[in-house]
């Protein structure tokens, strides 16, 4: 049988971080190593180790080429695989189910690469996730960590983020043309929908509340169809809506706090608090 030089997973593991962040500069920061170091790592793995050329170098742009396309899908199962065993064998305790609720907003915008992360480290840990409001969240006793928006004022738990509200409509749409603003909002009792309506009332503008979901995707999909103005946390901001305000004739809106909440009735576990490490990290984004 014939042999081969073996692949440290240390080259596997930058060669993912540049093909997912879109170049050495960025992925130098992820893997914590100089981009002149990231530079040699690629020309060992290309030169030395599999004698091919991965990346198709255009000025700063980086591509993967065809055999860097295949290597992609074998690096992401050897890393994954060599995260199990580690995890499997060193951290035996490291297995059970966590319980978490969040609105779908962060659900959407968040968690994703949260969840991405976490399973890459810990596949045998199950995540249950709950996606309600928040003021259905705060009633609930029976999930270890929720993810909840707070009002300035009112942060109980450890704060995620802070960050302000801004209204929101799909590019083209010009809400000072408008006599009886379209507003699209959470069908909830939620803050920030009667901070929209109070600042809007104090400026004398006239609005309706045209349509309602308890569903981010719902609203975003009639705002950017441009059916209507809405008002969200900035980080929910989508590629085909824009970012208004005092220049279109719209009121400035408060800020508010993500925060993470620990349910005190549940049982301290290192699965607990590692997930909420995870989820931490992921709100620094």
């Amino acid at each position: 049988m014939a042999e081969f030089p073996s692949i440290d997973t240390d080259l596997l593991r930058t060669f993912a971080a540049i093909a997912d962040h879109g170049g050495f500069t960025r992925a130098a920061d992820v893997v914590n190593r100089t981009q002149s170091a990231v530079s040699m790592q690629m020309k060992r793995l290309e030169e030395d180790v599999l004698q091919c050329a991965l990346f198709q170098r255009e000025g700063r742009n980086v591509t993967l080429t065809a055999e860097g396309v295949v290597l992609l899908g074998y690096a992401r199962r050897i890393l994954k695989l060599h995260s199990e065993v580690f995890n499997t064998l060193r951290q035996p305790h490291m297995v059970g189910t966590v319980k978490i609720g969040s609105p779908d907003d962060y659900v959407m915008r968040f968690l994703p690469g949260v969840l991405a992360r976490f399973a890459q480290d810990y596949p045998l840990i199950n995540v249950e996730v709950h996606c309600e409001p928040s003021a259905n969240l705060l009633q609930r006793n029976d999930l270890d960590l929720s993810i909840v928006t707070r009002e300035p004022g009112s942060e109980v738990g450890q704060i995620l983020r802070q960050e302000r509200f801004v209204w929101m409509v799909a590019q083209g749409f010009s809400p000072h043309e408008q006599a009886t603003l379209p507003l699209a909002m959470f069908n909830t009792d939620c803050f920030c929908r009667t901070w929209a309506c109070n600042a809007l009332d104090v400026m004398g503008r006239a609005y309706r509340v045209a349509y309602t979901s308890a569903s981010l995707a719902a609203i975003n999909a009639v705002v950017s169809t441009g059916l209507a103005v809405t008002a969200q946390l900035e980080s929910l901001l989508t590629p085909d809506l824009r970012v208004i305000g005092e220049e279109e004739h719209l009121p400035r809106l408060p800020s508010a706090s993500i925060v993470l909440l620990r349910n005190p009735n549940s049982t301290a576990s290192p699965i607990i608090e590692c997930f909420a490490q995870y989820i931490v990290d992921g709100f620094k984004s």
